[in-house]
This record gives structure tokens, sequence and C-alpha cells, in this order.
């Protein structure tokens, strides 16, 4: 495809589709589009479909009017699918059933097709995923790994390309997904064009390393490094010395760190983190507490219980039937 023929997206917001990435894919195509900032579609264009007509809600309540559903779409005038997740795994699996058919379609067209957030549990459901790699937000990465073993996912990416499969983690990476999509069909400056105006400094790579994290900034590279290992690892397949080899300092060193900034050791850190993932998945999935053990690598369920009472002063099923706001214990 040549710029003069622009390329087409196809996009497909889940119902209760975080805002962030949509917004920020969409208007990095809308800044790419002209010469000037007039949104007129002419380097690249776009729709948006859903299996219904009607209302599409994201997870903020903010409503975007869809018209267009998949028996009325010539796939042939588009280059790339772009789905958008919803805000929680089970809706975006629960998704798969509306798009079966329309997805078969497209693979069957050789169109790319783009998994931005946790659209990616919708591709899995389809087995769209099988024999690919794939990014997954670090929030649902355990959850992710638990439910489809066999599919391997990359850490550490804002994005990936596998040959007609496309992932994003989800948020602002959305934007820089976008520019490296339109970088191979419109340029370097025309891919680029615009991201002043949305106020984002420079395009990031696929492995880019975030400087934040959940907690916060550590200010202090070794730390930020080691918490974003955790957080991709919940399920402990790397031990806190495996941690400090692959950031290049000794397990002492990583201690220290740790009880420096916060007050506790690095191993009672990471065990946070694995009940916060608890408490959060408790309160926004279905999924059986076996599965959650799964996800945090406890293989004793009443182990789990027992250290989660102590942490939060309520059994599991008590936080699921009655859920409250919990903050970390640890704070920088």
């Amino acid at each position: 495809m040549n710029a003069e023929n622009g390329v087409r997206f196809l996009l497909i917001p889940l119902n209760n589709f975080n805002m962030l990435p949509f917004g920020g894919f969409l208007d990095k195509l809308r800044f790419s589009a002209d010469e000037a900032d007039n949104s007129q579609q002419r380097y690249c264009s776009w729709e948006i479909l859903s299996h219904t007509k009607g209302l599409v809600v994201s997870s903020s309540g903010i409503p975007i009017n869809v018209d267009i559903v998949p028996s009325e779409v010539q796939l042939a005038d588009f280059d790339y699918v772009v789905f958008f997740g919803s805000y929680t795994a089970i809706e975006s699996q629960q998704h798969a059933a509306y798009y079966h058919s329309f997805i078969r379609t497209v693979v069957a067209n050789s169109i790319p097709i783009v998994s931005i957030d946790n659209a990616c549990f919708t591709l899995a459901e389809l087995g769209l995923l099988n024999h690919h790699q794939v990014v997954v937000h670090w929030r649902h990465h355990s959850e992710f790994k638990a439910t489809y073993p066999k599919i391997v996912v990359r850490d550490e990416q804002l994005y990936h390309f596998d040959r007609k499969l496309i992932s994003c983690s989800g948020g602002s990476a959305a934007i820089d997904l976008a520019v490296a999509i339109l970088q191979k069909h419109v340029g370097q400056i025309k891919a680029e064009k615009g991201l002043a105006d949305m106020l984002v400094d420079e395009n990031r790579s696929m492995r880019h390393r975030l400087k934040s994290s959940e907690q916060g900034l550590h200010r202090n590279r070794h730390m930020d490094r080691a918490v974003s290992l955790m957080q991709e690892n919940l399920e402990q397949t790397i031990t806190v010395g495996q941690v400090a080899s692959i950031i290049g300092i000794s397990r002492r060193q990583l201690d220290r760190l740790f009880k420096q900034k916060l007050g506790v050791s690095a191993r009672h850190y990471w065990q946070e983190l694995r009940l916060q993932h608890v408490y959060w998945r408790l309160t926004h999935s279905s999924h059986d507490l076996v599965q959650l053990a799964d996800e945090v690598g406890v293989r004793d369920i009443s182990y789990l219980c027992k250290i989660f009472k102590k942490r939060f002063g309520v059994t599991p099923g008590q936080c699921r039937r009655d859920p409250k706001e919990v903050a970390p214990i640890f704070r920088t």
C-alpha cells in the first residue's frame, strides 16, 4: 500500500472499553491523516464497528455511537482490524461469542488483527493467539498466563508484532503502537506528526521500560526494575535472588534498597504485591480461589487464606461479598 491510497483501520471498542487507549490511538490517526490539523482522512482513515448498533459505553461511563455492524462491512476496504478490550478480562472473554464468525472472515482475508488492552483475552478465547506471542497489561499478566498457559507472553514490552497479529498492553502505549504501524505506510514524519500537540515527548520503542510503577517512582533504577519484574512475575517463576541477578546487583544489595526505601525486604514487598493482586481479582472477577492462588504461585489454599486475612482482616470469601477500598501497606 502507498500513502496516496491511505492506510485504513476498522476500530472495534468492546463494551466497557478503556477510553485512554481508544482515544490515544484514534487521535494519533487523526493527526497523521492530513497535512494540517483538519481531521481529513487522507493518509489514513477509520471506521468504528460493534456487534450491535447503538451506544458502546466506556469504563468511565462515556458512550460512543456506533452504526456499523459486521454484516455491513466490506473487509476489502480495511488494512487493520483493531480491538479495544473491556475493563475486565471476563468481559473481554464474553465478547468472543459475538465476533467468532467475523474474526474467521478477517483471518481468511489475511487482514492483520490488533489487540489492545484486554482484547488479548477475546482473541485468546477465539483461539487466535495459539502459536503466537503476545503482550499483556502488567496487571493481567498472571491472570492471562494462568488462563492460557500455552500462549507465550512477552514481558516488559509495550507492544509486539507477530506476523498478522499485533498486540499492545494498553494505556498510552496505544499511541506508540499507532506510530509504529503508521511508519510502515506513511513514513516517520507523518507517523509522528501531532505528538507535540498531544503533549507526548517522543515515540517510545516497543521495549521501552516504564519509569513508573503501581506504587509510584522509587527514584532508583535498580528498584524500579525490580518492582517491574515482580509485577510481571507474581506467580514466582523467578526468585528474589534471580531478580537481583537480572538487574545486576546482589540479593543483599536488593534487600538493602527495599529496606532503605520501604522498610521491608524485597520478599515481603513481593508478597504484598501478590496479596493486592488476589484482592483486586476477588473484587473484579468470578474466578475461584484455586485459580487466583495459582496466579500468585501459592499451592496451599489454606495458607493463602491465612495470610490474606492477616493482611486485610477478612477472608477471601468475605472480601468478595463485601469489597472495600484497600491501600497498599508499603509507600515510597
